[in-house]
């Protein structure tokens, strides 16, 4: 059984890929998840809000330091094993490299053009095999317009592909209104493929304290239906890659989501709940299940049923909502 597969033009044994999360801050962990089957990596997101913060309270040390003490302005104890965020981050991606035999993909979530443009660049001279481009931009202000938005992360990808020759996939979050539109603009404007979809983490609120509360939700099985749909929609209209992310727990929704049409499958609440060993399970069942199918390949399988092989396309759209509506029987009591 042939499972390889390609993104962001890199050639991978086979499609399961861990997205960016904690587990790789450990080299051991990273280890662990290549002997597992991983085909790739996606590091651990570097906020560009957090490199800003870093500047700022490293500004204040140095301006404030000699208020009141004109003494201590000759006294400055900044020692040389003092890394900064984006160095740690950097000395981390080294490691990966050096210690693991798989791509590295590396992950920046930024905000401002010029944050974009210097940290690609350094994540490109530190040897990433790829980028993940995690535009998290909440458009909260009621006169900014969709289209402008969506200028945003056009222009952002645009700027920093004068600069960056790595391939770039960048991770979308499904409120546009129009998904479709979008990818294929960003596929006019360089990128090599995208991510479907960002979970964005809702604050929720804490009625005892009466204060707004982080709160983090690991996702379900129930979500990877929303990737799902769209990679299937999008599987033949756009020639980038398309990788599905977001509730992917066992074998059956891999496949769900090569079936549709993704080129690789993010893997990140089931790693977390379960450790690398869950990848070896999804690997081991998924290949049990296409040996006794009539596959050959998982570049045979992929987009089988999508919505331009699929028997009824309109399966994917609203026709698809009213039917269910229609056919379902709530269980009320008697």
């Amino acid at each position: 059984m042939d499972l390889r597969t390609t993104y962001l033009g890199l050639r991978l044994k086979n499609p399961l890929v861990p997205s960016a999360s904690p587990l790789s801050r450990s080299l051991d962990m990273a280890k662990q998840l290549e002997d597992a089957g991983a085909a790739a990596l996606v590091m651990y997101s570097l906020f560009e809000e957090e490199l800003q913060h870093d500047q700022q309270v490293m500004d204040d040390y140095l301006n404030n330091q000699a208020l009141g003490h004109a003494e201590a302005a000759s006294f400055l104890p900044l020692h040389s094993n003092m890394l900064s965020r984006q160095e740690s981050y950097l000395e981390q991606l080294t490691r990966l490299k050096q210690a693991l035999d798989i791509p590295v993909i590396a992950s920046l979530n930024g905000v401002t053009h010029g944050g974009w443009i210097s940290h690609g660049k350094a994540l490109q001279e530190a040897g990433a095999d790829a980028l993940e481009l995690n535009v998290y931009y909440i458009a909260g202000d009621s006169a900014v317009s969709g289209s402008e938005v969506e200028r945003r992360y056009i222009d952002l990808l645009h700027q920093l592909r004068q600069h960056v020759t790595l391939p770039i996939a960048m991770k979308l979050s499904p409120q546009f209104s129009s998904v479709a539109h979008m990818v294929s603009h960003l596929e006019k404007a360089g990128a090599a493929g995208v991510s479907l979809f960002n979970r964005l983490y809702q604050p929720d609120i804490d009625i005892d304290s009466l204060r707004v509360a982080p709160r983090l939700q690991l996702s379900s099985s129930a979500e990877s239906l929303l990737a799902l749909r769209w990679i299937a929609m999008l599987h033949g209209q756009v020639k980038l890659t398309l990788a599905a992310t977001g509730g992917v727990h066992d074998y059956q929704d891999a496949l769900k989501m090569l079936l549709a049409g993704a080129d690789v499958v993010h893997l990140c609440s089931a790693l977390l709940l379960h450790g690398a060993g869950r990848l070896t399970q999804i690997l081991n069942d998924m290949t049990q299940w296409l040996e006794e199918s009539p596959y050959d390949s998982i570049e045979q399988l992929k987009g089988v049923l999508s919505q331009r092989h699929a028997g009824d396309a309109s399966a994917y759209a609203r026709a698809n909502y009213l039917q269910i509506l229609d056919n379902y029987l709530p269980n009320l009591p008697s």
